[in-house]
C-alpha cells in the first residue's frame, strides 16, 4: 500500500466536511485496511480491493456518519451486519471513546472482526455472532445509543432489524446510496410501527467521482412492540 497516497485521500475527503484525523488514527486505518484486504483473499469481505479505492468507498463512506450523528465518548454503538467491520471500525478509530459492538451472522466474518479488533483496540469493543432478528429479542434489545447499518437490506427490512435494538431516545443511522430517499418513503410505515421517527437526511458527495450517499438518521421515540422483530427470514419475505 502507498501509505502517503492513502493518507492524502483521507485528508482530501474529510477536509470539506470539517473533519480530521490524527496521524495515529490514519495509521490505524491503514493497518485495518491491510488486514481487510489480506483476509479478503480467503473470505468475501469486500469487492473493492485497491487500497486507494477502499479509502474513498469504504473508509470515507463510513466516516461520513459523523456528519449525521454526534459520536460522543462513552456512547454505545452497534454495527448491524458489520461484514468486514464497516462502518463500525472506522468510526471507533475516529472516536476511540465509543463502546463498539459489531454484529455479524457469518461465523467466519465474526472471527475476522474479533481478530482485527484485538489488534486495533485495547478496550471498548465486542463482537456478537448473531442475526439481528435473534438479537432483537434478547438481552441486547433496546440497549444501544446508536445502531448503524450499511448495505445490508432495503430500509423497510433494515428498520425491523435495527430499531428494536435502539434504546428510546437513541438513533438508528442507515448509510444508503443516492436513492435512499425513495427507500425512506417506502420505509415510513415500518419506521413508525417500530417506534421510530425520521429525524434528518444528509446527502454526501464522495471525492474522486465516487458518487453520492444518503445518511438517514431515525430517532427512537417509543418502545418497539414486543412482536418485533419477527423471526429470521420473515422481514425480507413480508416487509412491514
Amino acid at each position: 500500500m502507498k501509505e502517503a497516497a492513502f493518507r492524502e485521500i483521507l485528508r482530501e475527503g474529510l477536509a470539506p466536511w470539517g473533519l480530521a484525523l490524527t496521524e495515529d488514527q490514519e495509521g490505524l486505518l491503514i493497518a485495518y485496511v491491510e488486514e481487510l484486504i489480506l483476509a479478503n483473499q480467503r473470505m468475501n469481505l469486500t469487492a473493492i480491493t485497491d487500497p486507494e479505492e477502499v479509502a474513498v468507498k469504504h473508509i470515507l463512506d463510513s466516516l461520513a456518519a459523523a456528519l449525521a450523528v454526534e459520536l460522543a465518548e462513552g456512547m454505545t454503538l452497534l454495527d448491524v451486519g458489520s461484514g468486514g467491520g464497516l462502518p463500525g471500525i472506522p468510526l471507533k478509530i475516529f472516536q476511540p471513546g465509543l463502546i463498539l459492538t459489531l454484529m455479524e451472522a457469518s461465523r467466519k466474518k465474526a472471527e475476522f472482526l474479533e481478530a482485527v479488533c484485538t489488534r486495533l483496540f485495547p478496550e471498548g469493543w465486542q463482537v456478537v455472532w448473531s442475526r439481528a432478528e435473534d438479537a432483537g429479542r434478547g438481552p441486547l434489545r433496546e440497549s444501544f445509543d446508536l445502531v448503524t447499518a450499511r448495505a445490508v437490506a432495503p430500509l423497510p427490512v433494515l428498520a425491523e432489524f435495527c430499531l428494536p435494538l435502539v434504546r428510546v431516545g437513541g438513533r438508528f443511522l442507515a448509510l444508503k446510496g443516492p436513492d435512499g430517499e425513495r427507500e425512506l418513503e417506502d420505509g415510513a410505515r415500518a419506521i413508525e410501527v417500530l417506534g421510530g421517527r425520521p429525524e434528518k437526511t444528509i446527502r454526501v458527495v464522495l471525492p474522486r467521482d465516487a458518487g453520492e450517499r444518503l445518511l438517514i438518521a431515525i430517532e427512537k421515540t417509543g418502545i418497539t412492540p414486543a412482536k418485533y422483530p419477527r423471526r429470521a427470514g420473515i422481514p425480507e419475505k413480508r416487509p412491514l
